[in-house]
């Protein structure tokens, strides 16, 4: 074999390396999601709603304690708490809270809540039947609303768990803004 031919071979498995690595880089994100989304790893819970089994059955001799805690990404001009800091619940019960938001940003906006739940084992086993964080969240200036949480923790959840935090991060959406008809879901302070 020639050096030119040894160099073209050479060149052509760098090349593949290189398209093989960006390949696997490039499905490490959907994959390390569906993981953590089937394992409750890192704290990612369902991102859709679940059903409630009509067969449940309520622990009542077990109380676990969620906490709720709202965080808002870089500068974004919002208030975004909860109305509930904590709630007691038996595995099995279903709750509804909700958080409040209001829109200070002074023009119209999208916003995303992503959730996490803490500690990472606990996160499949609580389960949201309604939630706001399922969808893009559109508002008005001066926009405020209550969004409603509605869920349940697995009667399965292991007797270690005690107390669990769900925690919402509020990002600004407006540049991934899918296409839909808006209307107010709270009130507008003019």
């Amino acid at each position: 074999m020639t050096p030119q031919q040894k160099n073209k071979r050479l060149t052509l498995i760098l090349l593949f390396g290189v398209l093989c690595m960006f390949g696997f880089c490039y499905m490490l994100i959907p994959l390390y999601q569906v993981i953590c989304k089937a394992t409750g790893i890192n704290g990612k819970g369902a991102v859709s709603a679940t059903k409630i089994d009509p067969s449940m059955k309520v622990d009542y001799s077990r109380t676990i304690k969620v906490n709720f805690t709202t965080t808002l990404h870089g500068a974004l001009g919002f208030k975004f708490i909860p109305l509930q800091h904590t709630v007691q619940i038996h595995p099995g019960e279903t709750k509804l809270i909700y958080f409040y938001a209001e829109n200070q940003t002074g023009r119209e906006i999208t916003v995303q809540a992503v959730p996490s739940i803490t500690p990472t084992d606990a996160a499949r086993f609580l389960k949201k039947t309604e939630c706001f964080c399922f969808t893009q969240q559109y508002f008005f200036k001066k926009e405020k609303a209550d969004m409603p949480v509605y869920f349940f923790i697995d009667p399965h959840v292991s007797k270690d768990i005690k107390e669990m935090t769900l925690s919402y991060t509020l990002f600004d959406a407006t540049q991934f803004v899918k296409k839909q008809v808006h209307f107010t879901k709270g009130r507008i302070d003019l």
